[in-house]
Parts: structure tokens; C-alpha cells; sequence
């Protein structure tokens, strides 16, 4: 009988233990606006400060044999506080040339010449 409540107590203290996952932040605003010809804005808000905006256009673009072909442009940024409580803001586009990230979280590579 006593290893019955040894082993009870052993399976309450190891729940007890277990790590408990927090919650998802709440999203406190958000938007999404679809326009009829392809382009759109978007942007949210959550309760802990993530907020993040972008909008796309479509273009009209040359590929590598010169012919025409659209695009989405997209533009946008985000802003987070990181794990030592500095606000991050991250800017950033995308179009035919690829992706393209700016702020102070984002490594710099070498110069160009």
C-alpha cells in the first residue's frame, strides 16, 4: 500500500514539474484588404507589440528571354521586442531582383564594389 501512495505522489510531483506552455499572444488588430486586380494590404497587432504591415502591386516584368511576364512587388515590415527587450524593426521588399531585408537584426554582408 505504501508504494501505491510513494508512486501517486511521484506521478502528482512530476506533473506538477512538467513545463507549461504560455499562451499565444492575442491578436488585438488585423486587416486584409484584396483589391479585383491582384494587389492587396494586410497588417496585425498582437498584445505583446509584434505588428507587421505589407502590401503587394502587381508588375509587369521582363524574365531572362526578355518577354513579359507580372510580378507581385511586396513591401512590408515587421517589429518585435527580442529577448533582451529591444524593439526590432525589420523592412523589407521583394520583386523580380528577389528578396530584401533591412534593420539591425539582419547581418550586413561585405560591401559591394
Amino acid at each position: 500500500m505504501k508504494v501505491m501512495i510513494v508512486f501517486a505522489l511521484a506521478l502528482v510531483a512530476l506533473a506538477a514539474a512538467a513545463p507549461v506552455e504560455p499562451e499565444p499572444p492575442k491578436i488585438v488588430r488585423s486587416e486584409f484588404n484584396q483589391e479585383p486586380d491582384g494587389a492587396y494590404n494586410f497588417g496585425f497587432e498582437t498584445e505583446n507589440g509584434i505588428n507587421r504591415q505589407e502590401n503587394g502591386q502587381l508588375k509587369e516584368a521582363l524574365d531572362e528571354e526578355n518577354k513579359p511576364h507580372t510580378v507581385v512587388v511586396v513591401r512590408g515590415s515587421y517589429t518585435y521586442t527580442d529577448k533582451d527587450g529591444k524593439v526590432e524593426t525589420v523592412n523589407y521588399f521583394a520583386d523580380e531582383t528577389g528578396f530584401h531585408a533591412e534593420g539591425d537584426s539582419i547581418p550586413k554582408g561585405p560591401a559591394r564594389r
